[in-house]
């Protein structure tokens, strides 16, 4: 190796400060270095495989693709060498100097504080070459691109400092070596024997050969004559057979969690998976993960996502999304394919009935698998939920076929628990239904607190009825595509007139047109007065304790969701809400009795303001409600 062109540059900003954290904070799990390096090369020889299906010239010089690793004690050195696709000059500077693939300034984002936490990010947020920095003091990386030649390698060398350096090298072989120079006190990885048994622990799944030196060569090393008698014998250090086309019954937990922490860069442990072969029609395998935890983008609806695509063990590529809807997109895991061609592209899969066939089969593996999760671990899909449930409330509008399914997997908060947890599913409501009840009554808010103490759940509470809490942003989007469960209708309390059903009285609602008859002179001088804000003013029975409510018609959009639109700066539906009022009421009853045209209009606003407040909504003229009713105050104490 010779090298010329060398230049300096520096690290970007947030790639400084990873590394301190590396160099001066990050002690624990120190051996998941080794993990992320040999996971990295295993990429590299996976890109090449399926690169050279297309141009072969790319493997002309060697077709054997593997990584070595090697110690050399008294240098106390380790390098990770691969025959993979390698780097070109401007690839390396992009992905070992910049943030532009680390994902670096969310991964500080995250940091807690504490050093094992903060220490399993690091393959989350795909920060895992930075690891080396742990253990070394300084770091080479020897690499060439595939079909370049051998003039056109480049050396980088950084000790995890401000600046890196970069020259053009003169490399034999194509693939990419890193060096890791250890620290004094990380001579432990300098020991063959700990380097195999990390492997056998992190690697053994990878389908490509990872190799290490026999202990009899390993052990000459250092003792020139005696290394010279013999050449170097390598052997693999894992079993080099992908864990997937293996029996379910060979492969054991602590097997599938690595290989889960492999595809994922997840350094936490896989909530649960399935394992399927399938034959018949289709021939494939699948692999799948639910992660416990959620990835630090997964609102990102742009953020690469999908699963892993084999053909006959063929690697072809990552984060093919076509296998699964957007919804599922915290799902991991792997499919291989039997009846797709191995120059499969992404314009094949877009058009493919076979991949639609599998995207079926997938989609409802992923929900039995949640179904039975819910079934048999309630407390770990309650984890679950809690990390993914917003996720999975976009379902029913993206997959119309599974609509039922994943209605059986939403969890709600409920009056009948009365907090804001959200753990009632809506078998549980229907279990508890009163006698004559045949609707799911819901109420949504901008939060829990606002929707627990809504007016509209007064009489739900006084005749006992339950009602679901809804007050995730995506709520009342959801409720838009749920029409019923099990044959029973959702229903909104806080739109459109309220009908109790057979759980009311006739007498109940015989008072409740009575009170309309009585009282309509009283509910025509209100309209008068806000007919520019309001549809309709009218008695109601929904109230027991309050004086008023607004309430929706029963085709316009809901508040929570008008509110959400207008703060996005797009244009909603023009509607007017109805004020309902609670005839038994001091208030509304003092109201019909005022005499005076100015304290009534100031009354009617209180009552009209005090409605919208309790909805969520905020006053258009807060100083005016203020005054008003600081009026109203004084003439009382007077």
């Amino acid at each position: 190796m010779s090298d010329t062109k060398q230049e300096s540059l520096s690290f970007q900003t947030e790639v400084k400060q990873l590394l301190h954290l590396m160099i001066h904070s990050l002690y624990s799990n120190k051996e998941i270095f080794l993990r992320e390096l040999v996971s990295n090369a295993s990429d590299a020889c996976d890109k090449l495989r399926f690169q050279s299906l297309k141009d072969d010239s790319l493997m002309a010089e060697n077709n054997d693709l593997r990584i070595r690793i090697s110690v050399d004690k008294d240098a106390n050195t380790v390098s990770i060498e691969d025959t993979g696709i390698g780097m070109t000059r401007d690839e390396v500077v992009q992905n070992l100097g910049t943030i532009a693939r680390s994902g670096t300034a969310d991964f500080l984002k995250n940091l807690t504080g504490d050093e094992r936490k903060d220490s399993q990010l690091i393959g989350q947020f795909g920060v895992g070459f930075y690891s080396s920095f742990i253990v070394a003091k300084a770091v080479d990386v020897y690499t060439r691109k595939a079909g370049h030649a051998a003039e056109e390698g480049v050396h980088w060398h950084s000790e995890g400092e401000g600046e890196f350096t970069i020259a053009d090298a003169i490399l034999p072989a194509r693939g990419t070596k890193i060096v890791l120079h250890l620290k004094a006190d990380e001579s432990e990885f300098s020991d063959s024997w700990r380097l195999k048994n990390l492997v056998k622990k992190y690697s053994d799944h990878i389908s490509v050969p990872v190799q290490m030196l026999e202990e009899s060569y390993a052990a000459a090393e250092g003792e020139e004559e005696e290394a010279e008698k013999q050449d170097p014998t390598w052997e693999n250090v894992n079993s080099a057979k992908a864990l997937w086309t293996r029996p379910r019954s060979e492969v054991n937990d602590e097997e599938y969690q690595e290989l889960y922490h492999h595809i994922s860069h997840d350094y936490g442990d896989a909530l649960t998976w399935s394992h399927n072969r399938v034959e018949g029609k289709l021939d494939y395998t699948s692999l799948l993960y639910i992660p416990k935890k959620a990835p630090y983008d997964l609102w990102n609806r742009e953020r690469v996502r999908g699963l892993k695509l084999y053909v006959n063990r063929v690697f072809i590529m990552d984060d093919v999304e076509q296998f699964l809807p957007m919804y599922l997109r915290f799902v991991k895991g792997i499919v291989d394919s039997n009846d797709l061609p191995l120059n499969v592209s992404r314009e094949i899969l877009q058009n493919d009935s076979t991949i639609d066939s599998i995207k079926s089969a997938l989609v409802k593996r992923v929900l039995d698998m949640l179904g039975k999760l819910a079934k048999k671990q309630p407390e770990d899909y309650q984890a679950f939920w809690e990390e993914f449930g917003q996720v999975l409330k976009e379902g029913p509008a993206e997959d119309m076929g599974n609509k039922d399914k994943i209605a059986g997997l939403l969890r709600f908060a409920s009056s009948h628990t009365g907090d804001a947890k959200q753990n009632v599913s809506l078998k549980d409501y229907l279990e508890r239904m009163k006698e004559g009840q045949d609707k799911i009554y819901y109420v949504s808010a901008d939060n829990h607190q606002t929707a627990k103490n809504s007016p509209h759940l007064e009489v739900f509470r006084k005749k006992g009825i339950e009602v679901l809490l809804l007050s995730d942003r995506i709520d009342e989007w959801l409720m838009s595509y749920l029409n019923e469960f099990e044959g029973k209708s959702f229903v909104d309390v806080a739109r459109g007139g309220l009908d109790l059903g057979d759980i009311e009285s006739e007498e109940e609602k015989q008072a409740q047109e009575k009170a309309n008859d009585e009282h309509k002179d009283l509910l025509t001088r209100i309209h008068e007065q806000f007919k520019d804000e309001l549809e309709n003013v009218r008695m109601t029975h929904r109230l027991v304790e309050s004086p008023a409510c607004i309430v929706v018609g029963d085709n316009d959009m809901g508040a929570q969701m008008r509110r959400i639109m207008e703060a996005a700066g797009q244009a909603v539906p023009d509607s007017k809400p109805i004020l309902e009022l609670n005839p038994e009421h001091p208030l509304v009853q003092r109201l019909e009795k005022e005499e005076n045209e100015t304290r009534f209009n100031d009354l009617a606003s209180i009552l009209l303001e005090q409605a919208r407040l309790s909805e969520g909504s905020t006053l258009k003229d807060a100083a005016g409600f203020v005054s008003r009713l600081n009026k109203l105050l004084l003439e009382m104490l007077a």
